[in-house]
């Protein structure tokens, strides 16, 4: 029972450390936040709702850690091929759900930078007043809604284990689903029909979480549903897995030649 839990910190604290030693990684996490932070207090501004830059500065932060996750994911596994080590890590003894969840974690830790970054941003440069409406909570539903994040990179890192090219298939996820999640813009002014996709993604929870945190409104629900719907996402990735690996092996798709 110890294992697993040592697995997944050690894994963590390695890829934290090689993330952070990548200019790549540097360069995405230090800028891209504050550009999303400065657009969306200029777009609320212009909107003509200055009660709710405190919001616009958090959901630029949610998006960062997205984009965070989401490139982390499909890069990992490139980063495991050009190394040389992804055929190694799959003939593991350990699972490949279990090596492949501390690098989405990893990701989405990298990724709560943004959180801190966009907020102080907007507090020193845009005057963004920092009046959460329940501080404690929001300290509480930060980590569920990167945890969520994280199972969610977990399933799609299940998928691009099969791909050359996995950030092909991140690139165009990017926008879309911080869309359909409600990081930024409400899900309220999407089409109706988008409205059941929002609702299946656990980071749409995990933000609404968040911005009920900060906002008002309320939190223990999201957060209960983001953490369900975030184990789901596991499930679904560990069967996924299985099925990934043995096809992988069988068509000798993990290496890059």
């Amino acid at each position: 029972m110890t294992r697993v839990p040592r697995l997944i910190a050690v894994g963590i604290r390695t890829h934290v450390s090689y993330m952070s030693r990548s200019p790549i990684e540097i360069t995405f996490a230090v800028l891209v936040p504050l550009v999303y932070a400065t657009l969306a207090v200029y777009l609320f501004r212009a909107a003509g709702d200055p009660d709710r830059l405190l919001t616009a500065s958090v959901g630029a932060g949610l998006m960062g850690i997205w984009g965070s996750v989401l490139f982390g994911s499909g890069g990992a596994v490139q980063n495991q091929r050009w190394l040389g080590t992804l055929e190694t890590l799959v003939v593991a003894p350990t699972p490949l759900a279990l090596v492949l969840l501390p690098i989405t974690l990893a990701t989405a830790v990298i990724g709560t930078y943004a959180m801190g970054a966009t907020v102080l941003w907007g507090v020193l440069f845009f005057d963004v007043p920092l009046d959460f409406a329940h501080p404690l909570l929001f300290l509480v539903a930060v980590p569920v809604c990167v945890l969520s994040l994280g199972m969610t990179g977990l399933l799609l890192a299940a998928t691009f284990v099969l791909l050359r090219n996995a950030n092909a298939l991140a690139n165009p996820l990017d926008t879309p689903v911080w869309l359909l999640s409600g990081l930024l813009v409400p899900i309220d002014v999407l089409p109706a029909w988008t409205h059941p996709l929002s609702w299946a993604l656990p980071m749409t929870w995990g933000a609404r979480a968040v911005h009920a945190a900060t906002s008002g409104g309320e939190v223990v629900t999201p957060l209960l549903t983001a953490l369900t719907l975030g184990s789901a996402y596991a499930l679904a990735a560990v069967l996924v897995l299985g099925r990934v690996e043995r096809r992988a092996r069988a068509a000798a798709t993990l290496a890059l030649a």
